[in-house]
């Protein structure tokens, strides 16, 4: 599912997003997407045992310590390819519509039990580089995001 139009309604759909791994540190790739994402209108819910609070979001051990009032839509992994797994367990309990794997992470066997489930699943992909390339967010920055069109899309999640 790394089509654009899928990507696209995936990042359109998405409000909340639960980020499994997210550092405070700034200097980290997990803060600056969950920073990003912020940024453009996401509800981001931190999760990493380390921490009591992330962007100034309560930060959770777990994605099954989140309260179950708060829907997820997505849950986005900054964990290594053998750590997914049991994450898919946690994404379907609470049910996530999405599992969202950052780049250089890719779990098949993971990815295969979600769509079973009835996930979407993106793998290898970051959130916050999608968002940008496909919703303007790039702008003059010297990217090449291999599409070509002089207007922007119709709808802009923020």
């Amino acid at each position: 599912m790394n089509d654009i139009h899928t990507l696209r309604m995936i990042l359109r759909e998405s409000r909340t997003i639960a980020i499994v791994g997210l550092s405070a540190n700034w200097f980290r790739p997990s803060y600056f997407a969950a920073k990003y994402m912020i940024d453009h209108g996401y509800k981001v819910i931190p999760v990493n045992p380390q921490y009591e609070e992330v962007l100034g979001q309560k930060c959770y051990k777990s994605l099954r310590d989140i309260p179950k009032d708060q829907k997820v839509d997505m849950v986005d992994c900054f964990r290594k390819p053998e750590e997914i797994m049991p994450l898919v367990d946690d994404a379907i309990a609470i049910g996530a519509k999405v599992l969202w794997m950052q780049l250089g992470v890719v779990n098949e066997a993971a990815a295969e039990k979600a769509r079973a489930a009835g996930l979407a699943v993106v793998m290898d992909r970051c959130v916050k580089i999608e968002h940008g390339r496909l919703f303007g967010g790039l702008h003059w920055a010297g990217v090449n995001t291999k599409i070509i069109s002089s207007k922007r899309p119709r709808y802009l999640p923020y």
